[in-house]
């Protein structure tokens, strides 16, 4: 019996791990996102398809914790500073849309929907509004809009809906509270909400005197499963308290992430759940599809359509009308409002939650979720129509000065590595006053760099996701300054691939090495120990009483042999290098042969002992 429920378990995870996999390959051959075909997926391997797993809510409630997790991530991106700078579109374009997108969705619910009272409409009209944060993304991403003023503002909406769902989950309950026969004594609430209070006073506690130290420990002793595991206890920790007082698992973890968004070792905890956080969502996604009732959607198809036309068109018209105010041209209102009609992902949150208070029928929640999964459908459609009409009335930017000079432009800097040979280069960085972000696993490292005043994130450069939380797609420039061949090589091969606009900056090992990294492209490169050998060759020359002008201009010519050496020895190709090592070569002829001055010299230079080569 046992070995047969095994089965069934590895059975299930089977078909839900193929699932997802073909689900991206479909989705991303066919150009969508990846959450529509997990969408997709989950209805035909759910209870109304397939029937592949007949029971969607067991799923659901291992899959909130993705978007629990989601929360958490959220609540890293939260810090002070990003909010303060983003404070105008964030706080106004983000309150206006959200709040007259549901108030006119509401009022469409409300009287063309079926059987909604005020409490169902604003439930239908505020989830409805919120939008996808993940199709927004990519399609901003495709067009790259995300650097476009429209899109900052577009980004700074969907932060404000994602920090505004913390509320809409605590205000949910509250209008349970009519209506439903409970008995609510003034003791009891005031005690509830002291529960609240003290459980959130643990979170923040917790995590601004304990969690920092404790990453530190961890991070000291180089187990990077420790790390996760961690990161993991945070999370779930955090959520499983506010559970136990009668709040959402999410608002635990998104507490629990805004404590942490300043630590140092953000990014580093954001990267190792990411992946948990990704699979975890799919797996939400195809929950949801799993609910989908295809009876109510065949039954009600003509209604459904035209619901989820309307709705699109409402939200469109909502959030143009909103951006027109602060847009520039009505071509950017109508680009950020083409991004941001799909209704967002919690909206499937929203909904069942609003089933098990008694706010919303199971009939009313299966045609809303059918049509929030229909207009996530329709949102890449929409985008670029808005695209194509937004060209139209696009004004042609002036050409700019040829001649302008952007020499003073202020540029941010990607350092990799804040060792010694970092720290020498960050210290240029710091003069000019330039924006600086250090990357470095060496908690002492980290310790160094906090008194540079720079942007300072623990982590393994070597791995693409740190690289990218840590800003090298936005970089001017990146500075990789690490020590090891092996690992600089990694980080290069990485950047290369996946980030091919980046200007990389790189610290070189040896002559080989050299070689090595300008035949991969690096824009700049230079061996680690050349321009200070030079200065001490300098300082030996005028220690000989060498006239300085001399010496300099000795100095510079080696310089100039040296470069001219490596340019024949990269037209040559290091493969022609017997054991790919280069052998030292002598820049200026010598006047005079090799002397040596003892017998085992003489023998080394004979070739005739064992280590002579």
């Amino acid at each position: 019996m046992q070995h047969g429920e095994d089965i069934g378990f590895l059975f299930s995870a089977l078909s839900f791990l193929a699932a997802a996999v073909g689900a991206v390959i479909v989705s991303k051959r066919l150009g969508l996102s990846p959450i529509i075909g997990y969408l997709f997926v989950g209805i035909i391997i759910g209870p109304f398809g397939l029937g592949v797993f007949r029971d969607p809510h067991r799923v659901f409630t291992l899959a909130e914790i993705g978007i629990v997790m989601l929360l958490f991530v959220i609540g890293l991106e939260m810090q002070l500073s990003r909010i303060f700078a983003l404070r105008f579109a964030i706080f106004g374009l983000g309150t206006g849309q959200l709040f007259l997108s549901g108030l006119g969705i509401g009022v469409l619910v409300y009287y063309g929907g079926e059987n909604f009272d005020w409490r169902a409409s604003t439930i239908a009209g505020l989830a409805l509004a919120l939008s996808a944060t993940s199709i927004a993304l990519q399609l901003l991403g495709e067009r790259n809009g995300l650097s476009q003023p429209y899109g900052q503002r577009a980004f700074a909406v969907l932060l404000f809906q994602d920090i505004a769902v913390v509320p809409l989950l605590a205000v949910l309950p509250l209008l349970a509270t009519n209506g439903n026969g409970d008995t609510h004594t003034l003791l009891g609430d005031l005690t509830h909400v002291g529960l609240i209070a003290v459980a959130i006073t643990v979170v923040v506690l917790i995590g601004r005197y304990v969690l920092t130290p404790l990453f530190r420990l961890l991070a000291q002793s180089g187990a990077r499963e420790a790390m996760t595991a961690a990161a993991l206890l945070v999370v779930l920790g955090a959520g499983t308290l506010m559970l136990e007082v009668g709040m959402s698992m999410a608002l635990g973890a998104f507490l629990a992430g805004v404590v942490l968004s300043e630590s140092s070792f953000r990014h580093e905890i954001e990267a190792n759940i990411d992946a948990f956080r990704g699979l975890l969502l799919a797996l939400f996604f195809m929950s949801v599809g799993m609910a989908v009732d295809l009876n109510v959607v065949i039954e009600n198809a003509p209604r459904l359509i035209g619901a989820t036309l309307l709705v699109t068109l409402a939200k469109a018209a909502f959030v143009w009308a909103v951006f027109r105010v602060n847009c520039k041209t009505e071509a950017e209102a109508i680009r950020s409002a083409s991004v941001l009609t799909p209704a967002g992902e919690f909206s499937f949150v929203l909904f069942p939650l609003g089933l098990s208070l008694g706010l919303l029928t199971q009939h009313q929640t299966d045609m809303l979720v059918a049509v929030a999964v229909m207009t996530m459908l329709l949102g890449p459609p929409v985008a670029a129509l808005g695209e194509r009409l937004a060209r139209r009335l696009d004004v042609p930017a002036e050409e700019p000065d040829a001649e302008e000079d952007f020499s003073g432009a202020n540029g941010s800097v990607l350092v990799v590595g804040f060792g010694r040979f970092g720290q020498i280069v960050s210290q240029c960085l710091l003069a000019q006053g330039m924006e600086v972000t250090i990357i470095d696993n060496d908690v002492e490292m980290i310790q160094s760099a906090g008194r540079f005043g720079f942007r300072i994130y623990y982590g393994d450069g070597t791995r693409l996701d740190v690289l990218r939380a840590a800003g090298a797609e936005r970089a001017r420039v990146i500075a990789i300054c690490v020590d090891r061949r092996e690992t600089t090589d990694r980080i290069v091969d990485i950047l290369t691939t996946n980030v091919p606009d980046a200007r990389l900056h790189v610290r070189s090992y040896d002559r080989v090495h050299t070689l090595a990294l300008q035949a991969k492209g690096v824009d700049y490169e230079i061996r680690e120990t050349f321009e200070s050998a030079l200065a001490f060759g300098l300082a030996t020359l005028r220690a000989a009483e060498v006239d300085a002008e001399t010496a300099e201009s000795v100095v510079a010519e080696v310089r100039v042999r040296d470069r001219e050496r490596l340019l024949r020895q990269a037209v040559e190709g290091i493969d022609a290098i017997p054991g790919r090592t280069v052998e030292p070569e002598p820049l200026t002829s010598p006047a005079k042969t090799a002397r040596p001055l003892n017998p085992e010299a003489e023998d080394v230079l004979g070739h005739e002992t064992e280590f002579s080569s």
